[in-house]
């Protein structure tokens, strides 16, 4: 463990499982004291016990907007300051526009650009005070490249990318960072509504990424010097032809 993060506090949405558990493991390991945000009450109390004092729950319903608005003061209330807030939960919805469901797209919509934009809102004003800080979003490689399979989420991460992209250069003049990874396929929750015959080839022909390569990558952008910023990782098995 190099410490790469030592006195650092980063708070993350998501953070029940996946990309965002993997990440917050990361960054414990690194020094980072991490609050992890999740609206799972239970599974983060048991979380956070195995992680240790330095891990602290964060329950938040990120489809309830005064919720999210007011999350800046209940992070700093447990742990004292904020350096990094990644905003990493986020839906999927894959299949044929003509086949989809309006309602579910909305949801996923809400959760992947709102909730995510809402939650952005209100952490940033503290960093510009601060004049440090690092904003990281986890998007994807279909907010490049639009996918097929799965017009809506892709919808999703472009308008992600565009919100990065123009953050980034309104707040950079304050001393903090806005950057987004950008993972291929994942193992995570967020495909258990792939075909299964598409999962079964994907982890047959090693084209599915596990979270901790992810969170590697994460911990790569959060580390570069304050003169560096990574605006966009993209991140793909070797098998994907992207």
């Amino acid at each position: 463990m190099a410490e790469l993060m030592k006195g650092k506090v980063a708070a993350i949405t998501g953070a029940a499982s996946g990309i965002g558990l993997e990440c917050a493991r990361t960054l414990l390991a690194e020094g980072a004291t991490v609050v992890l945000i999740d609206r799972a009450k239970d599974r983060l109390e048991v979380l956070c016990a195995e992680l240790g004092d330095r891990a602290k729950p964060l329950v938040v319903d990120l489809l309830a907007p005064e919720e999210v608005s007011g999350m800046l003061p209940r992070i700093l209330e447990v742990a004292g300051r904020l350096d990094i807030f990644h905003a990493n939960a986020g839906a999927y919805i894959g299949g044929p526009v003509a086949e989809g469901d309006p309602d579910a797209w909305d949801r996923m919509l809400n959760l992947n650009i709102n909730a995510a934009f809402r939650s952005v809102h209100a952490v940033l004003p503290h960093m510009i005070a601060q004049k440090s800080g690092d904003i990281l979003f986890t998007s994807s490689i279909a907010g490049v490249v639009p996918v097929v399979w799965e017009p809506i989420y892709t919808a999703s991460k472009f308008a992600v990318q565009a919100f990065v992209h123009s953050t980034r250069r309104q707040v950079a003049q304050y001393g903090v960072r806005v950057g987004a990874v950008l993972p291929g396929p994942v193992v995570t929750a967020l495909l258990d509504d792939w075909p299964k015959a598409k999962m079964e080839e994907a982890l047959a022909n090693g084209s599915l990424m596990q979270p901790k390569e992810v969170a590697e990558a994460v911990l790569f952008m959060l580390s570069r010097p304050r003169n560096v910023t990574i605006r966009d990782l993209v991140i793909l098995p070797n098998s994907v032809d992207l």
